[in-house]
């Protein structure tokens, strides 16, 4: 999870917030060699007493700083349009969980078992079982991890937005229609978010909390949360 001066993303925990992290590394290998090149020309120019001022055009330079753009955005544009069509892209899942954003709490129903859904409020600041301020929930969204993922998402009343950092997914909440998001997530642990869309005056208080176990303590979880 995020600390105090932590400027870069949160550790991966599924294979699209790993793509998502090697895009991210891939452009910020092209603007720093922009940037360094740009600042090379601008340096080399101030400090050149040679320079001609009364040349008024060049068509090869023109021509050259045209294209070598082009050409720079297509090695950006290319792996971007991949990674859109991935992460719109649902496999077959497994489970599906539905999430519905109310002011200001999440509601969770997991439409493959009957008469398992619950309501996830966060803990008070001053409870003692909290480890995570502003960020811990009474009922935590259990689901098993190394198993392919779908979250239904809609809201009661306003907009808001279901955002897991560590699994690469943000979906909007809308009142009245249904957002699909698909995931898998690769290893066991906690997982935290909150939601992203400003939806009134304790939008700060209704955070998301993903605990990722293995399929066999899923199910007993399932079958201890229906019995009880």
């Amino acid at each position: 999870m995020a600390t105090w001066m932590y400027l870069y993303f949160q550790d991966s925990a599924s294979p699209l917030m790993e793509q998502l992290i090697f895009f991210h590394d891939h452009i910020m290998l092209i603007l720093i060699l922009i940037i360094t090149f740009v600042g090379y020309l601008l340096a080399a120019l101030f400090f050149n007493t040679l320079i001609n001022r009364n040349m008024l055009e060049n068509q090869t330079i023109e021509m050259i700083w045209t294209m070598i753009p082009a050409i720079i955005l297509i090695f950006i544009a290319l792996p971007s349009l991949r990674l859109l069509y991935l992460l719109d892209e649902v496999n077959y899942p497994s489970i599906t969980l539905k999430t519905i954003g109310h002011q200001w709490y999440w509601s969770y129903e997991y439409s493959d078992f009957l008469q398992l859904e619950f309501d996830s409020y966060m803990l008070p600041l001053d409870s003692s079982s909290s480890n995570f301020r502003l960020l811990d929930v009474d009922n935590r969204t259990v689901l098993p991890m190394n198993t392919q993922i779908r979250v239904l998402i809609t809201a009661a009343d306003v907009i808001h937005s279901w955002t897991i950092p560590s699994l690469g997914v943000k979906a909007d909440a809308v009142p009245g229609r249904l957002n699909q998001i698909s995931f898998l997530i690769n290893r066991p642990g906690l997982f935290l978010g909150q939601c992203s869309e400003i939806c009134g005056a304790n939008h700060s208080f209704m955070p998301i909390l993903i605990e990722s176990i293995s399929i066999n303590s899923f199910l007993n979880w399932v079958s201890f949360s229906i019995n009880h």
